[in-house]
């Protein structure tokens, strides 16, 4: 019976042994899986943790080239607004130069048209305009004095008439009173074909003749200075009107005198009128 009892006795404390560690197992292995899954966890947070370290590093990075960069052009930005001012600061003395230049090339264009207008009045004074086949006046900044061929020359010929040179002697006393003008006597004739005479072959040779035998009247019988004086023919290619009837063609041929001042002294003009105004 003793026996029976005792074994009974030991298999009842096996079974409540037993069932303690069996609960102290499952105790520990949810401890385990608490700590693991909090492991887990940890583990991602940390690996965020890193993620996010190397994105800032990157960024941090980024940031100080940036602001490197920014204080660079700063100082570049001082630089050029420094060389900026300077550069329009010489822009407007280069403009403020080109305005008085252009100012003092005005004021000597003014006295230049002066000296063109008093040369007309005197022209046309001393010409005394009052038949229709002279005129004075201004193209491109020359005077001219354009004469019928009629009162020069007979139809054909180049030999000039009485009555021209006393017109001749008139503008001979213009020229005499501007020794520093030059005049150019420029032939004119018509489209008909001139017949070839053995001398003269054609309206060229006819317009040029015209302007040579002027020149001869006025330097050796004008006392003209003959350095002043250009002889040129213009044959038929510079018509004043069509040359569709007899009165236009009458118009077109003519001898043009025009007086000019050189062109050397015109500069000496601008440059004395410049240095007047430093």
């Amino acid at each position: 019976m003793k026996r029976i009892i005792l074994a009974l006795s030991i298999a009842v404390l096996l079974t409540t042994t037993g069932c303690g560690t069996k609960k102290k197992i499952a105790a520990l292995e949810k401890q385990n899986k608490e700590c693991q899954d909090l492991l887990n966890s940890t583990t991602v947070k940390l690996n965020l943790c890193l993620s996010e370290k190397e994105t800032l590093a990157t960024q941090m990075d980024f940031l100080k080239k940036n602001n490197s960069d920014l204080i660079n052009n700063m100082g570049n930005m001082t630089t050029l607004t420094t060389q900026g001012a300077q550069n329009i600061e010489k822009a407007l003395e280069t403009i403020k130069e080109k305005d008085l230049k252009i100012t003092r090339m005005q004021d000597a264009l003014t006295k230049k048209d002066s000296v063109t207008l008093a040369l007309v009045t005197s022209l046309k004074s001393a010409v005394g305009i009052s038949d229709p086949d002279i005129e004075v006046n201004v193209e491109k900044g020359v005077v001219f004095i354009s004469i019928s061929d009629k009162l020069l020359f007979k139809s054909g010929s180049y030999v000039v008439s009485d009555r021209a040179k006393e017109i001749l002697g008139k503008v001979a006393k213009v020229i005499n009173s501007k020794p520093d003008f030059e005049c150019m006597v420029e032939g004119h004739t018509d489209n008909v074909p001139f017949i070839s005479n053995g001398v003269l072959l054609d309206n060229w040779d006819l317009s040029v003749k015209r302007a040579t035998s002027i020149v001869r009247v006025l330097t050796k019988d004008l006392k003209v200075n003959p350095a002043q004086l250009i002889a040129a023919g213009r044959s038929e290619f510079i018509p004043l009107v069509d040359n569709n009837n007899a009165d236009n063609r009458a118009i077109n041929r003519r001898t043009r005198i025009v007086i000019m001042p050189k062109i050397d002294q015109f500069y000496d003009m601008i440059e004395k009128e410049m240095k007047k105004q430093k």
